[in-house]
């Protein structure tokens, strides 16, 4: 049967048929259906016609099947069984459950939520495997696409059809060694410019360039002042090591990466008062809105939004 001849076939008349497989009695079958029995031998007729076959034979009372019939009975439980699942919302039991979710995440984002999340799968949901890249500039487009489940990133406008979650704020903050000249002090920008500076690709998706300003480099040309990089980077980790073994300086956040923080012995310390800046940088968690009835979906989702609620409450944010 082609798509074409599909298109016409009423579903409940499927239904009607399985009923009278079950009942073998026209008056019965439209009980069960909240039909009158005239509309009942009407849709029987339907049945014949779409079939090309009489399907019952009175005998007394009731009907007899056809061979006709009697093969389609085989069928008819399976089928609708499987159409039925189509419109129920299934239970998602994480213990069975086997898939993957895909995220994609700054860096410095990740590092913070993902480790709790993968060690609660493993315990959790052990059939679910997690995949996680770092953004870039068409990370919109693959959770569009569902190439991605869920994206986090910093707040920015979206299309109607993304589902947005605030995770909370970030705060800006200049990080530097823990035995740095300037870490006791709550440091002015000039004697922030007199030391060269890292430039980790916080938010920003772009290829790494030595050539592309951030807009602390585009507030300091306002300002008649350019800082020196010593190093441009989309790795944390080197940035973070390079931090530990010389004067440069970062800017990043004041509330992440506390494990980090104490293993490359880190401090922080705030902007100084005379640099144009957003005093937070909200965070959130993305998803197309064709995933918001999703069971797993919403399973890790919530999840997720625990870990993070955690650590903020750790944290005292």
């Amino acid at each position: 049967m082609t798509i074409d001849t599909l298109s016409r076939v009423d579903l409940n008349l499927l239904v009607a048929l399985h009923v009278l497989l079950e009942e073998r009695n026209v008056t019965r079958a439209a009980h069960r259906l909240f039909v009158t029995q005239p509309a009942m031998s009407k849709t029987l007729s339907r049945l014949r016609t779409l079939f090309d076959d009489p399907l019952f034979t009175r005998s007394g009372r009731g009907l007899v099947p056809t061979p006709r019939a009697l093969e389609i009975a085989d069928a008819l439980p399976d089928l609708l069984n499987g159409v039925s699942t189509i419109f129920e919302n299934l239970d998602f039991d994480p213990l069975i459950y086997e898939g993957a979710i895909e995220i994609v995440a700054p860096e410095f984002m990740a590092v913070q939520a993902v480790p709790e999340l993968v060690s609660l799968l493993r315990a959790e949901a052990p059939g679910l495997t997690l995949a996680l890249t770092n953004t870039d500039d068409t990370s919109v487009q693959q959770l569009e696409s569902g190439e991605i489940d869920f994206l986090l990133e910093v707040e920015k406008k979206l299309p109607r059809d993304f589902v947005v979650t605030p995770l909370g704020n970030f705060t800006p903050a200049v990080w530097m060694r823990k035995d740095h000249p300037l870490a006791g002090t709550n440091p002015t920008l000039e004697e922030m410019l007199e030391y060269p500076f890292v430039q980790y690709y916080l938010l920003i998706a772009d290829k790494v360039s030595p050539l592309t300003e951030s807009r602390f480099d585009k507030v300091l040309a306002r300002m008649g002042h350019v800082r020196n990089k010593a190093l441009v980077t989309d790795q944390l980790m080197t940035a973070l090591g390079t931090l530990h073994s010389t004067d440069c300086l970062m800017l990043a956040t004041t509330d992440d990466l506390k494990l980090e923080r104490e293993f490359y012995e880190i401090v922080r310390r705030p902007y100084p008062d005379n640099i144009e800046h957003d005093p937070v940088i909200p965070a959130v968690l993305v998803q197309h809105r064709r995933t918001i009835n999703s069971p797993v979906h919403n399973w890790v989702k919530a999840k997720l939004l625990d870990i993070v609620q955690g650590i903020r409450e750790e944290r005292g944010l």
